[in-house]
């Protein structure tokens, strides 16, 4: 466990995780951070972290995003969140625009 902070749930999501990635092929050292940074996530959306960044708080949760995404890999910002990028950027027609008109409005990175 990287931080003594963490409860015993949070142990044991931490763990799923990494052991989850690890049999994917994931190496240890990936595996490790990418657990850690979900923990903290989740951490910092229930609440119990001193710190949070907005995106933290503001972004879907871990789970329903990789649930989102599991069918097609490494898909990028959903379209709510290119919505809102684009709303942010001011982009006309945007409510009638799909996912990938939308990405090339925002661009992609």
């Amino acid at each position: 466990m990287p931080q003594q902070a963490w409860s015993s749930k949070r142990e044991r999501q931490y763990e799923h995780i990494e052991e989850g990635l690890l049999e994917r092929g994931t190496p240890e050292k990936k595996a490790k951070e990418i657990a850690a940074r979900t923990v903290n996530k989740e951490r910092a959306r229930s609440g119990e972290a001193k710190q949070k960044s907005r995106t933290s708080t503001d972004d879907i949760s871990s789970g329903r995003r990789g649930g989102l995404r599991s069918h097609r890999g490494a898909g990028g910002r959903t379209k709510a969140q290119l919505y809102q990028e684009a709303r942010k950027k001011n982009i006309s027609g945007r409510s009638t625009m799909t996912k990938s008109e939308l990405e090339k409005a925002v661009g992609r990175g």
